[in-house]
This record gives C-alpha cells, sequence and structure tokens, in this order.
C-alpha cells in the first residue's frame, strides 16, 4: 500500500486550509469565520444592508460588540456631546438588540473598552481561530496563533449574513529575531525596528509569522504589541505560534477553552522544512528605542540617531519631513514636546500602563507637557486603580482617563492641536491622524513616559531610572 507522503506546512497553512469551506475558480476560497467583532464606526453600512436585504444574522453568538473609536474618555456617564459620535454609538447598541447579539459591551459595561483589548481578556480570542473585524488593526490577535485581519464593511455584512468571506490566499512570509534585547528595548521598538528595515510596502500580498527567540520570550501584551503593528508593513496579517506563554494566558481568562482544547492547541506549530514565500532575519542586538520622524511608522529611527539625509528621501518623503517640520540630517534630542498620548489598541495593557508608572513615580511631568493616559479596558483601569497606579499618575500630574481609542486618531474628544508634536504609543503617525495639522511621533511607553518628565525628548541611553 502507497502511503502520501506529509507536505510540511506553516501555521498560516494549517489553520487556513483547516477553514476552507470549499475552493472556487481562480484561487477564490470561501473561508468560515470563527469570530466576528464589531464596533460602532464600520457596522452600522453593513446592518443597513441585511436589512435592505431582509436577511438575519447567522451567527450571532459569534460576534463581539464595544464601542471604542468615537467615546468620550471622560465622563462617560454623561450624555455624549458631539451628535454623530453619538448616533453611531448608540446604533450599535440598537442593532444588536435587534439582530440578537447579546455579546455586546457599551459604555459603563464592566467588560467595556476597545475591541482588540476586550477580545483576549475576555477569552475569545484563542488558538487557531480565524477572526475578523471592520478595523485593520485586528491583525493584533494574530499574537494567540490565529489568523486574524481587518476587513471591509461589504465583507462585515457578507460575515454576519453567512459567517464565510471569498478570499485569495495570501502568500507566507517569516521573520526572525533571534538574540538579547538590550534592558530598555520594548516590543514596540522591535516592531518599529522591523518596519523601519523592511518598509511599508514588504508585507504587501503577505500573511507573516514571526519566529525566533525575542517573541518566544515576549509576554502576550507584548505580543499583540508586535501583530498589532503588521498591518502598518502592508500585510494582511501577523501570528505567533501558541506555547506555554499563550496557555498560561488563556486558562486565566477561558478556563473552560483551556481544558478543552489545549492539546489541540499544542499541535499548532509550523513544520519544519517549510518554504516561505519570503524571509528576512535581525539581530536583537542591533534594535534600540525607536522613534518615527516622518509620516508613516517606516519613516522610523533610534531615539539617538539623526534623520538621514536629503539623499535618502524621495519626493514624498521629503513632502513628510515638510509637513513634520523636520530636516535631513537633524537629531530630535532636545525637541521640545507639549502633548504625549499612551494608550490605543497597541499599549493601552496592564504591562504598558506599569512601564510608565516605573518611570514617573515620585517625578512631577514638565509642567508645559499635557499627557494622556488612556487604559485598553475597564478591567486594565480596574487592575490599575488595585496596584496603585491611578495614583501614581495623578501624583505626576498626568491625566489618567477612562477607556477608549482616544488621541490615536480624531474620532472623538481627545485631538492634539494643529502645529502640535504629540509623542504617542499607538500605531499611526499619518498626517492629522491625532487631529487637522497635528504631527505625530511614535515610540515605546516607556520612552513616552519619560518625555512626559523631561518635556523634551531625551537619548534614553543617557538617561537614569529606576524601576518598581
Amino acid at each position: 500500500m502507497l502511503y502520501k507522503k506529509h507536505t510540511p506546512q506553516s501555521l498560516f497553512d494549517k489553520i487556513w486550509d483547516d477553514h476552507v469551506v470549499k475552493k472556487l475558480e481562480n484561487n477564490i476560497d470561501i473561508l468560515y469565520i470563527d469570530r466576528h467583532y464589531i464596533h460602532e464606526v464600520t457596522s452600522p453600512q453593513a446592518f443597513e444592508e441585511l436589512k435592505k436585504r431582509n436577511l438575519p444574522i447567522f451567527r450571532p453568538d459569534q460576534i463581539i460588540a464595544t464601542a471604542d473609536h468615537n467615546v468620550p474618555t471622560i465622563n462617560q456617564h454623561h450624555p455624549i456631546l458631539d451628535s454623530l459620535s453619538k448616533k453611531q454609538i448608540n446604533l450599535l447598541t440598537e442593532n444588536c438588540k435587534k439582530f440578537g447579539i447579546s455579546h455586546l459591551f457599551p459604555l459603563g459595561n464592566k467588560n467595556h473598552g476597545i475591541v482588540h483589548v476586550i477580545g483576549p481578556e475576555l477569552g475569545y480570542t484563542l488558538p487557531g481561530m480565524t477572526l475578523v473585524c471592520g478595523d485593520s488593526h485586528t491583525s493584533t490577535h494574530g499574537a494567540f496563533g490565529c489568523i486574524a485581519f481587518g476587513i471591509g464593511t461589504s465583507q462585515v455584512s457578507m460575515v454576519m449574513a453567512s459567517q464565510c468571506l471569498l478570499l485569495s490566499k495570501p502568500k507566507k512570509m517569516i521573520i526572525y529575531v533571534n538574540g538579547k534585547l538590550k534592558e530598555h528595548v520594548t516590543a514596540k521598538d522591535v516592531i518599529l525596528y522591523i518596519i523601519s528595515k523592511i518598509g511599508v510596502d514588504a508585507g504587501i500580498g503577505y500573511f507573516v509569522e514571526y519566529s525566533g527567540s525575542v517573541f518566544s520570550e515576549m509576554s502576550m501584551e507584548e505580543r499583540m504589541t508586535v501583530c498589532n503593528m503588521s498591518i502598518e508593513m502592508g500585510s494582511k496579517g501577523g501570528l505567533i505560534q501558541p506555547d506555554q506563554v499563550t496557555f498560561d494566558y488563556i486558562k486565566k481568562c477561558n478556563t473552560n477553552a483551556f481544558y478543552k482544547k489545549k492539546n489541540f492547541w499544542k499541535s499548532l506549530k509550523t513544520d519544519e522544512n517549510v518554504s516561505f514565500d519570503k524571509e528576512y532575519s535581525l539581530q536583537a542586538e542591533n534594535i534600540d528605542t525607536m522613534i518615527t520622524y516622518g509620516t508613516h511608522p517606516g519613516m522610523a529611527m533610534k531615539i539617538n540617531d539623526n534623520i538621514p539625509e536629503e539623499s535618502f528621501f524621495d519626493e514624498n518623503g521629503l513632502k513628510s519631513l515638510k509637513y513634520m517640520g523636520f530636516h535631513p540630517g537633524e537629531s530630535l534630542i532636545g525637541k521640545k514636546i507639549n502633548y504625549v498620548f499612551i494608550g490605543s489598541c497597541t499599549n493601552s495593557r496592564i504591562e504598558d500602563l506599569r512601564l510608565v508608572a516605573s518611570v514617573v513615580k515620585n517625578k512631577k511631568k514638565a509642567s508645559h507637557v499635557h499627557t494622556m493616559i488612556v487604559p485598553g479596558s475597564n478591567h486594565v483601569l480596574k487592575q490599575a486603580k488595585n496596584e496603585g497606579l491611578d495614583l501614581i499618575f495623578k501624583e505626576s500630574g498626568l491625566d489618567f482617563r477612562q477607556p477608549g481609542c482616544s488621541a490615536c486618531l480624531g474620532m472623538n474628544e481627545d485631538k492634539i492641536p494643529y502645529g502640535e508634536y504629540c509623542v504617542s504609543t499607538s500605531n499611526r503617525n499619518f498626517e492629522g491622524r491625532q487631529g487637522i495639522g497635528s504631527r505625530t511621533l511614535l515610540t515605546n511607553p516607556f520612552m513616552a513616559a519619560i518625555i512626559s518628565i523631561e518635556g523634551r525628548i531625551v537619548d534614553i541611553n543617557k538617561y537614569t531610572y529606576e524601576k518598581i
């Protein structure tokens, strides 16, 4: 009897192929979706499409809903002032009730928060899943060893109606980072370094797997930061092989799933000798604290470097520098900063807040700096208060707020004024992202906290600090 030789598969291949309902012509797959996250911005149009066609939601129990983009981050018990924000948030609640979606976490709910924060912490994001949301940073969830990616509004309605999507299978990329990171280097620095080296278009048409000792040694929060920004290199998403770190995290938030599926989850790994369409290998020792100087995440450099010389840039790059008010060859050390934002689905988890507290404890922020610290969820907020982090922030003069997307993007009240610089722990530094004419410099929470105290950009390698 002849036995068919097993073809080695990547983790991505295993999950994708296991969810293909049917293969169609022209390399199109009907892919089953396990979990669907929705929020108030991209769901109203999808609900309207279902109403027009008189279609029910196929599996409402697989949908998780929350309001995050438009919500205020102070006085959430008060009526929402912005009429559009109020309408979108109310529509989400109304539509969920109309279509039988019970997993709704609105303002005031103990489980409320940013969609990409509450999904993991409530145990809805699990290894081996396919998971989508009408939001590009859905790639965050790939940290758990699942295929997670953002979709458009028409696709949101498609998943609501059928729990499936019509998709072309992306190509495979793997990025290895091995070695030992410097003490002050964070996951945010790792992903900014990767994007600065391979470019913002390197991942177009690919799904990325992150591998190597650096990722295996990261916490789940750190892995979520890395996968969150996979989209910033143009890729469909990114994922990391689940391991004991993953299992320990899930055991705390979804004990039932852990005991039922842990043996299956252990099989979710890339086989040896798998061929990838594109590979990159980077060394941890070359990574340092990063900061952006332009208008996309690829325009990033080590904080003590100078902006590249003029010959490095094309016309768009020079235009970007002009918008930022910077010049080729310039150092950012000593640059005065008036606004700092610590939050977003990239860096608003309890580990991030602890890191900030370790810097600002027993110190006062610079008098001219307004620093907003916005937790990613009510659970993070509660934990921060239980650990006394809120008191540390208050004593330092920092503005500790309620959960929401906040100043990551200008869709709510937390905007940065025209022409001002904001050092931000979010994921995008596009023109006007944080408000019309605002200028965003991305960095990690540790560096953002230091800048809050100093009131200017400093060289981390020359800064002394004590961890709590």
